[in-house]
């Protein structure tokens, strides 16, 4: 493929990959199944890999993050982020009904009523309709700039369906679903790591890191409420704004109505109550707004927030229960979680009957004790919790618990890593229960994606001892499978097709379906570029894994230990002979030069190329570059105009050169100099 094949080809891809994002992701109507999505972002990787010189910072795989950054901007916003009073009762609602009529002098109003989503606010600049610049309410004047964070949130434009001329703010909420969380607090739990409160503290902590590359693999999700200066864009209407935002692209929440009467108004909180329980995000209440904008600014603002708006808090749903029992649960890293068993009781829109309880010193924090009489609530409204034990009701008939000392799956004595406040099985090779949960990981379709082999399906082939560790699963033949209850002649036929097909998996998704503690998906896809095959991993060292960007000490640890481990070595020789795909070819970009090992950053103006020019020379060279300085920085290239990141690399002793000492460096490689720029002429 020439470089104008393969420009045309980058461009499309772009165009069907962010349609598809917008379907996906906004619209919730997907045209196209997952793994056909994935085989068009790696294809689009691959290109841009190959020819760096088309890279665009608004291409969808600049979605998955960029190198850490050492610290946040501080960012003055144009105009404050306030906060929203609350209120806490109808009454609280009405009366604010009641100062807008005074204020206004005005008998009849549309108010917009939305859900309140328990999330983190965030201001968007978009300039020309690109998105250049996105910071976090912060103090409300004062905010950090996460514009790398939110480039990663796959429903966030990058780029405007409909071209908006100048510059232009728009706000709204970044949020993680409940699904997410979960599935993000049970592998902090698997971890060892302190859980989140709620989804809310999850979103801010993810926004929030400095890694974005992390941020990415949380999955974040925003919508959109809010624009500044609207009659600047012929709105009038709040109501207008949301449908203009959606017009953009932008993804608005669906629940929202206007309201001309109190009984409307009414209606719309009992209304969502206990439907709002029901979607794929928390929330904590509904906002109402004022409809005609005009009147914004006649109402003002206090100190702290709009005279226009007041968002009515519903009250955290608790109920009273009693714990039965407390049994002691097994995952698949070895983590033993007790989880009372309770009385049932109706909270939050289902039946809850068990409870984490997390680790021992949360027991003994709480003084939780078998027959207690507890209140419970959901966490986010999501996770069901114990919340305080009610003391007073105690009879002498309560029983403290104790952690076992054993393993309840399998009898091995159990084992607290310094650090960590769980308790572990050692006996990962032969604990039938780490065993399910690793099949069941195993299997996930963030891993190898074995379609039909379910929980029940599992705790059959592991009770049948039909197998003893991943491997297994590649020698299941049909009659074993035929023995199995409710198993018939086409599920086994389309269980071992599933189970062929995923052999040829990539080797992100197999490093994954490992289950290596503190390996993610995000981790694994960095181990499988760096790597490029299983052996290759294996035989990597500590200190060499520990200085990869993404990995660090404690994940560096966690991969030798599982690597040095005789049963994992013998299941991925067994992997390796059922045909099970371990190499993954390099990158058309992985080029060995030069400049090797070397880390740039380019900061203020270059002369005589532009900086993605410089950075892809520095890349076909051997070297990497990078948008922060950092101790791993080895050269910063400073031109005029270079600001904060030249004080820095002057306060880490960084070497610093300007852009003809740079060019001297690597006119040594005039052949590869001249083939770059040649090629940039040529396509100019």
């Amino acid at each position: 493929m020439d470089r104008r094949e393969a420009l045309q080809r980058i461009e499309a891809l772009r165009e069907e990959i962010n349609r598809h994002a917008h379907l996906y992701y906004v619209l919730d109507t997907p045209e196209i199944a997952d793994h056909e999505y994935d085989a068009l972002f790696r294809e689009l990787a691959s290109l841009e890999e190959a020819f760096p010189e088309f890279d665009d910072p608004d291409s969808p795989t600049h979605r998955v993050g960029g190198a850490p950054l050492d610290r946040f901007e501080k960012v003055i916003h144009e105009s404050p982020l306030l906060s929203l009073d609350n209120a806490l009762s109808k009454e609280e609602v009405w009366s604010f009904c009641d100062r807008v009529f005074s204020g206004l002098g005005l008998g009849n109003l549309e108010y917009l009523c939305e859900l309140k989503i328990d999330g983190l606010a965030v201001s968007l600049i978009y300039e020309d309709g690109v998105f250049i610049r996105g910071a976090t309410r912060g103090d409300g004047l004062v905010g950090e700039d996460v514009t790398a964070n939110l480039r990663t949130i796959r429903s966030l434009p990058l780029r405007l369906r409909e071209k908006v001329s100048g510059r232009m703010e728009v706000r709204g909420e970044v949020l993680m679903t409940r699904e997410q969380f979960a599935a993000l607090n049970q592998e902090r739990e698997e971890g060892g790591e302190l859980l989140f409160a709620n989804p809310r503290n999850a979103a801010a902590g993810s926004l929030r890191q400095l890694d974005s590359s992390i941020t990415a693999s949380r999955k974040l999700s925003i919508f959109l409420y809010y624009v500044a200066h609207p009659q600047e864009h012929g709105l009038r209407t709040q109501q207008e704004v949301l449908h203009w935002l959606q017009h953009l692209g932008f993804p608005v929440q669906s629940a929202w109505g206007v309201c001309s009467t109190r009984q409307d108004i009414d209606a719309f909180i009992e209304e969502w109550r206990e439907k709002r329980l029901s979607l794929p995000y928390s929330t904590d209440g509904v906002v109402l707004k004022i409809n005609q904008v005009d009147f914004w600014e006649d109402l003002g603002t206090t100190a702290k927030a709009p005279r226009w708006a007041i968002a009515f808090k519903y009250p955290p749903e608790e109920k009273t229960s009693r714990i039965l029992d407390i049994e002691v649960s097994v995952g698949r890293t070895g983590t033993l979680t007790p989880v009372a068993h309770l009385e049932p009781v109706h909270l939050a829109g289902t039946v809850v009957r068990r409870a984490s309880l997390h680790n021992e010193d949360e027991i003994r924090r709480k003084d939780i004790r078998i027959k207690d009489k507890v209140v419970v609530r959901k966490a986010g409204e999501i996770i069901p919790e114990v919340v305080r034990v009610l003391t007073e009701g105690r009879d002498g008939n309560e029983v403290e618990f104790q952690m076992p000392d054993t393993c309840p799956a399998c009898g091995s004595h159990v084992m607290r890593i310094p650090g960590e406040v769980a308790l572990r099985c050692p006996n990962r090779a032969s604990c039938p229960a780490q065993l399910r949960e690793g099949i069941a990981h195993f299997a996930s379709r963030a891993a190898m994606d074995i379609r039909g082999l379910g929980d029940k399906l599992i705790t059959q082939l592991v009770d049948r001892q039909l197998i003893r560790n991943m491997a297994d699963l590649y020698t299941l033949k049909r009659e074993d499978l035929l023995s199995l209850d409710r198993m018939g002649e086409k599920s086994a036929s389309n269980l071992l097709e599933a189970l062929s097909v995923s052999k040829n998996r990539f080797l992100s998704n197999l490093i994954t379906a490992l289950g290596i503690r503190l390996v993610g998906k995000k981790v694994a896809e960095i181990l499988a570029d760096r790597f490029h095959s299983l052996d290759a991993l294996s035989s990597a060292q500590e200190e060499g894994l520990s200085s990869i960007d993404g990995v660090g000490p404690k994940i560096a640890a966690s991969i030798k230990a599982f690597f040095d481990d005789e049963a994992n070595k013998e299941m991925i020789s067994r992997l390796k002979d059922a045909g099970v795909r371990v190499v993954e070819e390099k990158s058309m970009s992985s080029v060995e030069g030069p400049l090797e090992d070397q880390r740039f950053v380019f900061t203020g103006e270059l002369q005589s190329m532009s900086r993605g020019e410089a950075e892809a020379l520095v890349k076909n060279l051997g070297g990497a570059s990078s948008s922060s300085v950092s101790k791993k920085t080895s050269i910063v290239v400073a031109g005029p105009g270079a600001g904060s990141k030249l004080q820095k690399a002057r306060e880490l002793g960084i070497t610093i050169i300007n852009e003809e000492e740079f060019l001297q460096m690597i006119r040594p490689y005039e052949r590869v100099f001249s083939k770059h720029t040649d090629s940039i002429e040529k396509e100019e």
